[in-house]
């Protein structure tokens, strides 16, 4: 019986690891962790070099040139660490981020990185209809 157990987890260990390679390896997850990496943000708060971390959950889906991805993993520096969470989607075969947040585990301030950081953002659908 400890075989089977000992198999069973070295399967589904591996099977995880391949999964999480996978990720890792998405032109979305690699342009995240660029965008990360190369933040003054980021490298003030958690120092250089960054390192990844060995995890990465969430689902990735992509058909043709349009795709969605919801991602977290984890980044650690010299000075400190924290969780990355993403959410991007693909539209003409290019990965816009909508939501790529690094949270700082030590404070929890998060440091917004998305496309539309730091740019004014159109009222929400109901507020333009109320005025009207």
């Amino acid at each position: 019986m400890p075989v089977v157990c000992l198999a069973s987890a070295i399967l589904i260990g591996g099977s995880l690891m391949a999964v999480g390679g996978i990720m890792k390896s998405s032109d979305v997850y690699v342009g995240a962790l660029a965008r990360v990496r190369s933040s003054p943000a980021v490298t003030e708060a958690l120092g250089s070099p960054l390192k990844e971390g060995l995890v990465v959950t969430g689902n990735i889906f992509v058909s043709g040139s349009s795709g969605k991805a919801d991602l977290a993993t984890t980044v650690s520096g010299p000075k400190g660490s924290g969780a990355v969470y993403l959410v991007a989607s693909k539209a003409l075969g290019t990965w816009h981020f909508d939501r790529l947040v690094v949270q700082l585990d030590q404070t929890g301030q998060r440091i917004d990185l998305s496309d539309n950081a730091g740019r004014p953002q159109p009222p929400p659908e109901s507020a333009r209809k109320a005025k009207l």
